[in-house]
């Protein structure tokens, strides 16, 4: 069964207490991700807001890239009309980025006549899932060593884009302490005199790099804290776009900042059940509002299957708008697999047969494992990589059942890697490592 990615620091205590049991008084304040159904807030309650210390003023003070020590809470905010041009020389310098080696990949994909030439751009490496020779790109590009020649520094829509492609395609080809550590370079994003545009008081970096840098950044200092700190940062300023966008009366670019808010909610529990704040999350994933489409329902009750809460995940299954939907139907197939029934659950699979889903037939498949049914399970997993499905999840799963077939499994891990790297790339992802296939 596939479970909900995740992201303890000094400072914050750890709590093995059941979800329901708190260690202290939750205080009854709202913060910015206190998203209700109207998330405009009153000039008053706004004001407010806009007066109070940001958790980057309170904490200690960052080093700038330049090694200068410096105070967020004594940075001159630039004027808006003054043009001074940003330079980051400082996320061009090669010693930065680390080498990335292909032994982890089987030798089935490295000898393939797929693998790309250093001449293949890089929207086309991205566009058939090479994320490890696409990282490489953009490190070549960034650092100056390409056939392009070296970036301008000032050119900061272009070495974002560039850093953004390093560190999700990183991630993606599970290399993410390597991102982790190369995050460090980027410093406190917060700190308007490096990252925002003195002429118009945008932020420079954009909106999925600076979300996706938060995370990093808690793994990369060892501080998990921070990651909440700043994303309740980053949802203190959804909210105020979402301000704006209401008096503009710009619907589209309200929705928008709506979702990205929902979105960090979302993401702050994950980073609470990380933290072992177990009735932190709870409180947290109590507070937030599905929207109709059962997508918070869904996020919510896969929460309270990670953290152990099985009456409460089954409970966001009562929650579904859909009577007897999709969202409601996985749910509960979950909660029984969770509980180990995996009769009920194989029922539920079995009646979401007609999405013709990868998700449903990997569990389904689970659930013929743990009933002794190996041989269906292991033709069910064999035909979804027939028809093209090769996700980390699927390809494990199938490691795994010829490892409880036969003491020779070795053989077969090798054959199924020789037939996924026969298969079409895809942007999924098409190269794939040797923990895929548990080599």
């Amino acid at each position: 069964m596939s479970s909900p990615q995740r992201t303890l620091s000094k400072g914050h205590s750890r709590n093995k207490s059941s979800v329901t049991k708190a260690t202290r008084p939750r205080s009854s304040t709202k913060g910015p991700l206190d998203a209700e159904d109207d998330p405009l807030t009153s000039a008053a309650v706004a004001a407010a807001q806009a007066a109070q210390l940001s958790p980057t003023q309170q904490s200690t003070p960052l080093r700038s890239p330049s090694g200068i020590r410096r105070s967020a809470a004594a940075s001159p905010v630039p004027q808006l009309g003054e043009a001074r041009p940003k330079e980051f020389s400082f996320l061009l310098r090669p010693e930065i980025y680390h080498p990335l080696t292909p032994l982890n990949v089987p030798t089935a994909f490295r000898n393939s006549v797929k693998q790309p030439d250093a001449s293949v751009p890089l929207e086309d490496l991205i566009a058939k899932g090479h994320f490890r020779a696409a990282a490489i790109a953009a490190v070549q590009e960034l650092t100056g060593s390409s056939a392009s020649g070296p970036l301008d520094p000032r050119d900061s829509k272009r070495i974002f884009e560039l850093l953004y492609t390093r560190l999700a395609c990183l991630t993606l080809i599970d290399a993410t302490p390597l991102a982790a550590q190369e995050v460090k370079a980027l410093e406190d994003l917060s700190d308007p005199r490096v990252y925002v545009d003195d002429a118009t008081g945008e932020h420079l970096v954009p909106w999925e790099l600076r979300v996706l840098i938060v995370r990093l950044q808690g793994l990369g200092f060892g501080d998990r804290r921070r990651s909440v700190m700043s994303y309740h940062e980053l949802a203190r300023e959804a909210r105020d776009h979402i301000i704006k966008a209401a008096a503009q009366h710009d619907n589209s670019s309200r929705e928008l900042w709506k979702a990205r808010l929902r979105d960090l909610g979302i993401k702050v529990a994950s980073a609470l059940i990380d933290m072992e704040d177990t009735a932190g999350a709870a409180h947290h994933l109590a507070s937030l509002k599905d929207r109709g489409d059962d997508k918070m329902v869904l996020s919510k009750a896969l929460l309270w299957l990670h953290v152990g809460d099985v009456e409460n995940a089954r409970d966001c299954a009562r929650q579904c708008s859909g009577e007897g939907g999709t969202a409601e139907k996985v749910i509960l197939a979950l909660c029984n697999m969770a509980d180990a029934d995996f009769e009920a659950a194989l029922e539920e699979w079995q009646s979401l047969d007609d999405l013709d889903d990868e998700m449903v037939g990997v569990n389904k498949a689970v659930c013929l494992l743990y009933l002794g049914r190996m041989q269906e399970g292991r033709e069910l997993l064999e035909g979804l990589v027939r028809a093209g499905q090769t996700s980390r999840t699927l390809l494990f799963n199938l490691s795994t059942t010829y490892e409880l077939c036969t003491d020779k499994s070795r053989n077969l891990k090798l054959r199924l890697a020789e037939r996924v790297a026969g298969l079409n790339e895809t942007p999924a992802g098409w190269e794939k490592t040797n923990a895929d296939f548990k080599l």
